[in-house]
């Protein structure tokens, strides 16, 4: 892991985040993708916390912000790009300073930035991760609660941090059209967050009925393997011509 960051091999793709009223894209949530000559794909899932534990998510991260914020100056200004925070950074005290450094020696405006975080980071040094928000958001960066629903307190995390965005887990939303439970928990989600101001985003849409089910909720952005794979810079740019023809020529360029 740590000779697969200093060569530079850990790489970035890219989830379309789509308006679900529209269904045009209007961001993307950037992803980390590791696939090691020997050990071929490794998941996510194995080597962040990895990362955590032996005390390299750090320069991880901060690649990878820079790798995405680079990619992303190469679409529509109007597009966002959401990026993960890890649980380590929201326990460093200077995560905002490098994020915004990062960010700003790219050249993209921290207003197309959002921050993806989720309750279980936050619980960890709540103090510390409260003043990270603050001072982040004051920047002009957005910040999303991620895994909505999975946690422990989530009415009271709505309640004591400013988010700008809240993310509806996968659980709740892969089991939308067959459990009316379900439904009516992701209908209360959206109904709540419309009372706070608070966009919210379903993750994990793999069918049409999913998706229907949600615009019929008033959801108003989704994600998942129903509107686009994750995808290289290279694909996702591609992607974007195909869909923005009238930004063809700028976009044909970077192609």
């Amino acid at each position: 892991m740590r000779n697969a960051i200093i060569a530079d091999e850990v790489d970035v793709h890219f989830q379309p985040i789509v308006n679900l009223k529209t269904d045009m894209v209007v961001g993307f949530e950037a992803l980390a993708r590791w696939c090691d000559p020997d050990l071929g794909y490794v998941s996510p899932a194995v080597f962040v916390p990895l990362a955590e534990e032996r005390g390299f998510i750090d320069s991880l991260s901060e690649t990878l912000l820079r790798k995405a914020a680079e990619t992303a100056l190469l679409w529509p200004k109007e597009l966002f790009l959401s990026f993960n925070l890890s649980s380590a950074q929201l326990m460093d005290p200077m995560t905002s300073t490098n994020v915004l450094s990062i960010i700003q020696r790219a050249g993209l405006d921290p207003r197309r930035l959002e921050l993806e975080i989720t309750e279980t980071a936050v619980m960890t040094d709540a103090d510390v991760a409260q003043k990270i928000v603050t001072e982040l958001r004051a920047a002009g960066v957005r910040i999303s609660l991620d895994d909505f629903g999975t946690g422990q307190s989530s009415l009271g995390r709505l309640r004591d941090f400013s988010f700008d965005k809240v993310k509806v887990d996968r659980a709740f939303v892969s089991r939308i059209s067959a459990d009316r439970a379900s439904e009516h928990i992701v209908k209360a989600i959206i109904a709540m967050c419309d009372g706070l101001n608070l966009e919210v985003v379903a993750e994990g849409i793999e069918d049409f009925s999913e998706a229907l089910k949600l615009k019929g909720l008033g959801c108003g952005m989704g994600q998942g393997y129903f509107y686009g794979k994750p995808a290289d810079s290279v694909t996702t740019l591609r992607y974007l011509a195909e869909k923005y023809q009238e930004a063809g020529p700028a976009l044909s360029v970077a192609v």
